[in-house]
């Protein structure tokens, strides 16, 4: 019995060893969590901060282009103030493109004379009725169509134009009826592979023009610097005084004359512009030309609308407005719609 007890083995310690790394393991597991948590805490935190200061700049890039749009405001009611009667180049809304610094950036803007293109909503009071052949084509329509041809697009002669002029007035006018043979009118778009119908309504702008029928981009791309949308109005007036050399083309159009005659009558213009439609009707140039009473109704020399192109810079934020001006009575100007992105 002695020796038995002398012979017992000690308690092995094992056990606590084991436990004791089974304790180590587990605390080395809580901090890489912790870690990890704290980690992706921080990296959450970090995206929410720089969200809103994203936020924050574009809204500070927000409010300096209005600033620029209160300021164009200002500029044409001013002009207004000095020449009630007229709007000529010479005038501080043409200065073209300005760059004004500001606090932790810019602000870039310029005013266009919207009487300085052709109005494609002014083809919506074309109508059936005058939507024939020849003589019954309104003036606003006649110029459209010599535009197309003149800007000598590949693919577009005088039979191309006709049928571009004859669908988008079916896009502008309130009926389902084709105006002629060239039109397009719902069945034709409701046939697409992705089917929709006609507007019947105003454009609200000209990119509108590429979902009507026979405008393609290299067509819109041409005719762009030379036509504009005014917000539901359908008014066709050109301000002889604000017409540049680049635009010349289009007052070739509008008379059916050559390029270098339009320039000629364009340069005949004081630095003032005419004063009166008058004098711009007494030209030689424009006397022989025996110019109709619906088109001489759409000659003006002073302006209504306009545009404004305004970008502001904040902190590397960036943001664009498209702003079109109303002159009322040469005393108020309204924002007549804003456009926000690129122009």
């Amino acid at each position: 019995m002695a020796n038995s007890s002398l012979l017992k083995r000690p308690p092995s310690k094992t056990p606590l060893v084991n436990a004791r790394g089974v304790a180590l393991i587990t605390v080395l597991l809580v901090v890489a969590l912790a870690a990890i948590l704290a980690t992706e805490m921080s990296a959450r935190l970090q995206v929410q901060l720089q969200r809103s200061a994203n936020i924050q700049f574009n809204q500070q890039a927000y409010w300096y282009a209005m600033s620029a749009e209160a300021l164009a405001q200002r500029v044409l009611q001013l002009d207004n103030e000095q020449d009630e009667d007229v709007t000529h180049l010479s005038q501080q809304w043409a200065r073209g493109e300005n760059t004004y610094p500001v606090d932790n950036g810019q602000i870039t803007g310029a005013i266009y004379d919207l009487h300085a293109c052709l109005n494609l909503n002014a083809l919506r009071s074309e109508g059936t009725d005058n939507a024939g052949d020849g003589e019954n084509k309104s003036p606003q329509r006649q110029t459209l169509e010599r535009l197309l041809v003149k800007l000598n697009i590949e693919g577009v002669g005088d039979f191309e134009a006709e049928y571009m002029a004859d669908a988008l007035t079916d896009w502008l006018d309130e009926d389902d009826r084709l105006v002629s043979s060239g039109g397009a009118e719902d069945n034709d778009y409701a046939g697409r592979e992705y089917p929709y119908f006609a507007a019947n309504h105003y454009l609200a702008s000209v990119s509108e023009l590429r979902v009507i029928e026979h405008f393609t981009p290299a067509i819109i791309a041409a005719i762009s610097p030379y036509v504009c949308v005014l917000p539901q109005n359908e008014s066709h007036k050109i301000n002889i005084n604000t017409l540049t050399d680049e635009q010349a083309i289009l007052l070739s159009a509008m008379l059916d004359i050559s390029q270098d005659e339009a320039n000629n009558i364009i340069r005949a213009r004081d630095e003032k512009g005419f004063d009166e439609l008058a004098e711009f009707y007494n030209l030689p140039e424009v006397t022989q030309l025996n110019i109709s009473e619906p088109l001489k109704q759409q000659f003006v020399v002073d302006s209504e609308y306009f545009t404004l192109k305004a970008s502001a810079e904040f902190n590397s934020s960036y943001f664009n407005l498209t702003s079109i001006l109303q002159v009322i009575d040469n005393e108020k100007v309204n924002v007549v719609s804003r456009t926000i992105g690129r122009f």
